[in-house]
């Protein structure tokens, strides 16, 4: 991989993170249990996002 290409990969996990951390933020916040389980899934799949990356390195 480019150093270009690593960098593009840093950004990519650092979105993740962001997201992952945005994502449990806002579920704490949320009273609805649906929605609950709406963005637990959401949480979830962006932590699959991550170790994806994570396996890349």
């Amino acid at each position: 991989m480019t150093e270009k290409e690593l960098l593009y990969v840093e950004d990519a996990i650092n979105h993740e993170i962001y997201m992952i951390q945005t994502i449990k933020e806002v579920e704490d916040c949320l009273t609805d249990e649906n929605l609950v389980k709406v963005v637990k899934k959401l949480g979830r799949k962006h932590e699959a996002i991550l170790a994806m990356f994570m396996d890349l390195l």
